[in-house]
């Protein structure tokens, strides 16, 4: 795949899709959310990937945010229309990918890039990282899942502050507040990235699949999300992962997955 704004990587089962607008410090713009689009796409249909970590190029910065100059003088119509429009192909469908995505944050994450990573299923962070929402100092709030998402992930009164004050977390602060899961030196960043690849790699990705789905419906307003548990487990009694799983757990051995 051949990009102008990112890098895809692909071995042994990881893709890596690496955000490359250094001199702009990996700010989104159309063209980039449209490329990112495109890659999550077809990596999600190539059975050969089973684990996609998003990191930014260079030691500064994950996603510095969104490329202001391209929205400044938009109408409030061409705003939401923005939005709604970013969200559905690129941060709605990052969350609901059946492919895990591992948000390695290698710098700063603030605004759109803040909220990427938080559409990713989970994040690790470099040491010299700094997370933010800033954008009520621009006179505009977060506009790609930013006010459902980071409450989630750190609680309502944490957001509300965040977002509020439109201030930076370091990167053990978003520890502490569950806003990522890993701390290290950048060096380490990615090292560690494919090692939690790594262990995700050696499970059934069908039952990933479907775990991801579940787990997310618990976030949905007016889904039940026991229901879609319930379900999903059953309907792994019909994959061929399942009978593989429990028939290498009898016989002592590891299983060999075929993600069916």
């Amino acid at each position: 795949m051949d990009f102008e704004n990112i890098i895809v990587e692909q071995e042994n089962g990881l893709a890596k899709i690496i955000i490359n607008r250094p001199k702009k410090l990996n700010a989104l713009n159309k063209a980039t959310i449209q490329e990112l689009h495109s890659a999550f796409d077809a990596l999600e249909t190539d059975e050969k990937v089973k684990v996609i970590v998003l990191i930014g190029s260079g030691e500064k910065a994950f996603v510095a945010g969104a490329d202001i100059a391209e929205f400044a003088h938009f109408s409030e119509k061409e705003g939401a229309s923005l939005a709604k429009k970013g969200q559905e192909i690129l941060f709605d469908f990052v969350e609901n990918l059946a492919t895990p995505v591992i948000a390695a944050i290698n710098g700063f994450a603030l605004g759109g890039g803040l909220e990427l990573a938080m559409a990713c299923h989970f994040r690790i962070a470099s040491d010299n990282a700094k997370m933010g929402l800033p954008e009520v100092s621009l006179g505009v709030i977060p506009g790609y899942g930013g006010t459902q998402r980071l409450p989630q992930l750190v609680g309502k009164g944490k957001a509300m502050e965040m977002i509020m004050t439109a201030g930076m977390i370091t990167a053990e602060e978003a520890k502490q507040f569950g806003l990522v899961n890993y701390v290290v030196t950048l060096e380490e960043l990615m090292p560690l990235a494919e090692k939690l690849a790594g262990k995700i790699i050696r499970n059934s990705s069908i039952a990933i699949s479907a775990a991801i789905v579940a787990i997310n419906a618990g976030f949905v307003d007016g889904v039940n999300g026991y229901k879609i548990e319930i379900n999903a487990f059953g309907n792994s009694f019909s994959t061929a992962d399942f009978k593989e799983g429990t028939t290498a757990f009898l016989e002592k051995r590891k299983p060999k997955f075929l993600g069916s």
